[in-house]
């Protein structure tokens, strides 16, 4: 039997077409995933993003426990600030890559990827440190309203001036269309916009409001397939993609969120000694200079020889090209660098290209 999120009976209303995800029935499309992507790069979207999982952390060994598991420096964080950070294995492979907001001096909430949540969970009570950890997923939902219109959309159902929550900073206990959200600044696509995280009883009559607020600018339900299209331009990583319990945060090309210097965590003697020695593969970007769409998985090569392989793909709907990113061995990762794909059984051109493909103009 699939999860559901507390937004499921909505979905037919809207006319979603649904998948397994994870183990979730999810909404991959509602209108279509070229129409809600581009109305998140021009106008605003919104995405039933409740799958998600959300963790209290508490307590006086709160900040002990959160500095034990992260890659970043959770020390530095203010009272309403978030930050973005993989978790890895003493091996350096990555368990998740998660949110966290401090929201008080010794409270904080861990937003963790769906399909990571009982895994998660394990991983922070086995190295807890003594910090209260309390698994809030069943009892909260989590709407991202997404694109250049959501501060003026989101505006209208509150009091608050959201539009002053600085990106990657939340307030707490916002009252939004009479409901008490905690409201970041924060998002998966590579536009402005804001994450609502709220009970789960309300979070129905949330969407329903925002879908309303939202009608004279052109607001969306929008699903996952629109949700990875995004991401993929704005080159965000996807757990199981680009982060895998094989994979570090250094070979993914994020290593601007493992702070070495803050002292031992686990996987910083695995990640250490791999700066140290040099990666021997990373992900890139790279477009088809042939007709085709790569997929996660299709190999990658070079004068017949294998190079590596494929973690995400897509036609991108902003740049009209067929665009992904490969996880390729040293010395393959050059911009400009010719590499073949097969796809399929088809032998594709592509080029490494710089990345993100899409960076919104400020």
């Amino acid at each position: 039997m699939l999860k559901r999120t507390p937004l499921f009976d909505l979905y037919a209303q809207f006319g979603a077409k649904t998948i397994d995800f994870g183990g979730w029935e999810m909404p991959v499309q509602f209108s279509g995933i070229m129409a809600e992507h581009e109305a998140v790069r021009t106008r605003a979207g919104l995405f039933d993003v409740s799958h998600m999982g959300e963790f209290e952390v508490s307590g006086p060994h709160a900040l002990e426990f959160l500095q034990t598991i992260s890659t970043n420096d959770v020390s530095r964080l203010e009272i309403l600030q978030a930050l973005y950070t993989p978790i890895c294995y003493d091996d350096g492979g990555t368990v998740d890559d998660v949110l966290i907001y401090r929201l008080a001096d010794a409270d904080y909430l861990v937003v963790v990827n769906a399909s990571n949540i009982e895994k998660d969970e394990e991983w922070f009570m086995s190295h807890s440190c003594g910090a209260n950890i309390v698994n809030r997923s069943s009892q909260m939902a989590q709407l991202a309203l997404q694109g250049p219109f959501s501060v003026r959309i989101l505006q209208k159902l509150t009091d608050e001036t959201v539009e002053q929550i600085p990106y990657y900073y939340c307030r707490s206990n916002v009252m939004i269309a009479g409901i008490s959200c905690l409201v970041a600044r924060t998002g998966y696509t590579g536009e402005d916009g804001y994450e609502i995280y709220l009970n789960a009883s309300d979070a129905a009559h949330m969407f329903l409001a925002l879908m309303e607020a939202g009608e004279p600018e052109g607001i969306v339900p929008c699903g996952l397939g629109a949700r990875d299209t995004l991401r993929l331009e704005a080159r965000l990583p996807l757990y199981g993609h680009e982060l895998t319990a094989d994979i570090t945060p250094l070979e993914a090309g994020i290593g601007m969120f493992v702070k070495l210097q803050k002292g031992e965590f686990h996987g910083s003697t695995a990640l250490t000694r791999q700066k140290e020695h040099g990666i021997s593969r990373k992900v890139v970007g790279f477009e088809l200079l042939d007709r085709g769409i790569a997929r996660a998985g299709h190999e990658v090569m070079v004068d017949g020889k294998k190079i590596g392989f494929v973690t995400s793909g897509t036609l991108s709907p902003t740049l009209h090209k067929s665009i992904g990113l490969a996880l390729l061995d040293k010395g393959y990762t050059e911009i400009g660098q010719d590499i073949v794909i097969d796809i399929r059984g088809k032998q594709t051109r592509a080029t490494i290209v710089k990345t993100p493909f899409y960076r919104r103009q400020k």
